[in-house]
């Protein structure tokens, strides 16, 4: 059968046997008819009692939902393979490249850029797509001026320039109104204090100093970005008394592209400027995204609001360059144990070669820092600007994201490296639209505002259409950083695992060496788990909504990457980070063909095997772990054994069910059954509607310990790492916290969760 045939193609009247009388014939085909269609009417209305109802659907932009198609089998209007040519065709480097010199050409922090998502909602229009821009009230800071300044003896022996060098061939470094550098949601404040060399300022890291009796109250910490979340470093030295940290890059993490390696630095050469600063928020990204006033619902105008330090800093913190960190770490010199004495995630940096011997400190007391950090927090409009293309099928939803703003006027590849892809994807539906194209499923764009901040923007859009998305959502596809190098990256929900490998293998690679090499035949294949740290968030671990996020990242041959640095600019991405803009159209065609065979295959392109195969991997993990706290020796995974192992026995069944289900789709049925197509429709709709909300089974709806915004039991950022993925979080937390009632409640909720996805399989 082909499934785009209409369901009955054609009408025949019977013209009646002689002696027949006309009128008892009319009656007769009266009552059949009437039969019928009270039959068919019914039919129809049983189902709609149980399928999902709209609560609080976005209304102004997005359609009330039918709960059927307007006609089954869906007619496309093109076929699959010309929408695929559409897809993979239409995405170009010039547009891309010009896309990106737009939204890099100025600032654009979250709550400063109007013109640019006005411009954003005009643009995808333009293209054939309906968008509006949803506004929120949301808390933050803008900096309003800084000082890091090493005294000695009372006289100022080194001020910190806090600034990053111009740069004569990039404009943006050069802009008047560029952005300062500042941590968002850092607190107020002017400290004066001893300093301590704290490595990545990890939650080890901080123990291991304690364990070797530094002191650490009343001190401001220096530490290496890396390895944690920004915030979390904050978070840790606040709670253990300190009055302020400092952070910088150190080019120990930047490979074998370092000026000691013989690279010149940016712009003569690929290695880190060594005036390049990372600037980012220090909420604390693991406990509370969003915005930090209104936990769990959205920041709407005239909404209660809360104390916001119970996710923010109350320390003050500033970002430095290497160059600014070098005359500080060289005072530590001599003072304190040397971070090599420590375990072996103490390997000092990559500055030794500049005479740095990576000293801890303390530093003497006649030798501090002044720190200080003013700030202006405000309430301020963001803006997201969202598109929508009506599908046949309104209540299955594909979502597409990128965010738009930036800490500074580039953002080249963060985040608009990005955007420039999703204006690609969007002009591609575009052109399948004019072609006739008529989606299977809705599909919805979003450009988020704020997600630097804590993924405000797409938190608090989550959180007001939260009934709509848990009865609708399918799937959402993040693309936060679409190139900076040659390697493509991803993390998913492992339900998509599979969907992610057919479609990287369908798109050339642009660093082939072979001619005929896909994205899948290049990359190693690798899958991360969710995590936090881009706008997936919401949607994977409060809403349940299977994600993914991709991207091609950094490889060790490649230019070293200015996160969140003046210098992750235009100028860099022409000349470094994407020189003929393949790696930007790469990501468009990755993306624009997830989103196509979610919308457009009849049966979802999910798979409750992988999902069940990843299950059954994190609790393997989680039983090594589990050997490294002798107090749970006396846990029994049994029972989740058992549970797991009959989640995967029914995920299995369930996927070879929706096979079969497929192969008698594609089987042709005479008009005249009509009501076997009308049994297999149902069919198909039940079965996609288990694979669509099979990720919410493993929410819980008290959320994790101390972070109860997090509900997923699966799947939550590391509570002391902040964008590293933790697999069944609850459980290992309270192996890490040696409580053994605890680790018995969190096993009786996670076999509860496989109990309800099996049940559900079934």
């Amino acid at each position: 059968m082909d499934e785009r045939t209409p369901l009955i193609s054609t009408v025949s009247v019977t013209r009646p046997r002689p002696g027949y009388h006309h009128s008892t014939f009319r009656r007769f085909c009266t009552i059949a008819l009437g039969s019928t269609l009270i039959a068919v009417v019914i039919c129809f209305l049983i189902p709609i009692a149980v399928l999902p109802r709209d609560h609080d659907s976005p209304s102004s932009y997005l359609p009330w939902s039918r709960p059927f198609p307007r006609s089954w089998p869906h007619t496309s209007g093109i076929s699959v393979e010309e929408l695929r040519e559409i897809l993979s065709t239409t995405p170009d480097e010039d547009n891309a490249r010009s896309w990106s010199e737009y939204y890099t050409a100025g600032p654009h922090l979250a709550g400063k850029n109007l013109s640019q998502a006005v411009w954003t909602r005009d643009k995808w229009e333009e293209f054939g797509v309906k968008a509006d821009i949803v506004a929120y009230d949301i808390y933050i800071n803008y900096p309003i001026s800084h000082r890091l300044a090493l005294l000695k003896e009372g006289q100022l022996k080194y001020e910190c320039s806090l600034e990053e060098d111009v740069i004569q061939d990039d404009p943006t470094t050069s802009l008047k109104d560029r952005v300062p550098t500042f941590h968002g949601y850092s607190a107020s404040g002017n400290v004066t204090a001893p300093y301590v060399f704290v490595n990545y300022g990890t939650y080890q890291d901080f123990e291991d100093l304690q364990a070797a009796n530094i002191t650490l109250k009343g001190k401001i910490a220096l530490a290496k970005y890396g390895a944690i979340f920004r915030g979390l470093k904050v978070k840790r030295a606040q709670e253990l008394g300190m009055v302020g940290v400092v952070m910088y890059s150190d080019p120990q993490d930047d490979g074998e592209v370092t000026e000691e390696n013989g690279y010149k630095p940016y712009p003569e050469g690929p290695a880190r400027n060594p005036s390049s600063v990372q600037r980012g928020s220090t909420q604390f990204l693991s406990t509370l995204p969003g915005d930090p006033t209104t936990p769990g619902y959205p920041s709407k105008p005239g909404v209660p609001r809360v104390d916001p330090h119970g996710s923010t800093p109350q320390i003050p913190s500033l970002p430095i360059s290497y160059g600014d960190a070098l005359p500080l770490l060289k005072a530590l010199n001599g003072h304190g144990p040397n971070a090599t004495s420590f375990g072996k995630h103490w390997q000092g940096g990559g500055l030794a070669y500049k005479g740095v011997e990576y000293n801890i400190g303390p530093s003497p007391d006649s030798v501090v820092l002044n720190l200080v950090n003013e700030q202006d927090y405000v309430t301020t409009p963001l803006w997201n600007v969202i598109g929508i293309v009506n599908g046949t099928i309104p209540d299955e939803v594909i979502v597409l994201g990128n965010h738009r703003d930036a800490w500074i006027a580039g953002g080249a590849g963060d985040p608009n490296s990005g955007s420039a892809a999703l204006n690609e994807v969007i002009r591609s539906i575009g052109k399948a639209l004019e072609a006739g194209w008529k989606p299977l499923r809705t599909i919805v764009f979003a450009s988020w505002d704020g997600e630097e901040y804590g993924l405000i923007g797409s938190t608090e859009w989550v959180e007001e259409y939260l009934p709509w998305l848990s009865a609708h959502a399918v799937a959402y596809l993040n693309v936060d950083v679409g190139a900076r190098g040659k390697h493509f990256e991803a993390a998913a929900s492992p339900i998509l695992n599979k969907l992610i490998y057919n479609v990287t293998g369908a798109v050339p690679s642009p660093n082939q060496t072979t001619e005929g090499q896909s994205v899948g035949d290049i990359w190693d294949g690798r899958i991360r788990t969710m995590g936090s740290g881009s706008d997936f968030t919401a949607f994977q671990d409060f809403a349940g909504i299977p994600s993914l996020d991709l991207g091609f990242g950094s490889g060790p041959d490649d230019a070293v990457y200015h996160y969140h640095s003046n210098y992750d600019s235009f100028h860099w991405m022409d000349n470094y980070g994407d020189k003929g803009w393949q790696y930007h159209v790469a990501v468009a065609k990755v993306w624009a063909l997830l989103a196509a065979q979610l919308a457009e295959t009849p049966i979802l392109s999910l798979s409750a095997g992988d999902y069940a195969k990843g299950l059954s991997e994190y609790l393997d993990d989680v039983k090594d772990r589990a050997k490294e706290y002798s107090a749970m020796s006396g846990f029994s995974f049994r029972e989740l054994d058992s549970a797991t192992t009959k989640f995967r026995k029914s995920a299995a069944h369930f996927d070879e069910y929706t096979a079969k289900l497929g192969q008698r789709l594609a089987k042709r049925v005479p008009w005249w059954q009509w009501w076997k197509k009308v049994k297999l429709f149902y069919e198909v709709r039940k079965a996609n509607q288990k694979y669509k909300v099979l990720e919410r089974q493993f929410l819980f709806p008290g959320g994790l310990d101390s972070r109860p915004w997090f509900k997923h039991v699966v799947f939550a950022p590391g509570r002391w790492t902040g964008y590293a993925g933790a697999t069944y979080p609850g459980l290992v937390e309270s192996f890490e916290d040696r409580n053994m009632t605890n680790a018995e409640r969190w096993e009786h909720i996670i076999r509860e969760r496989l109990g309800s996805a099996t049940e559900l399989l079934k």
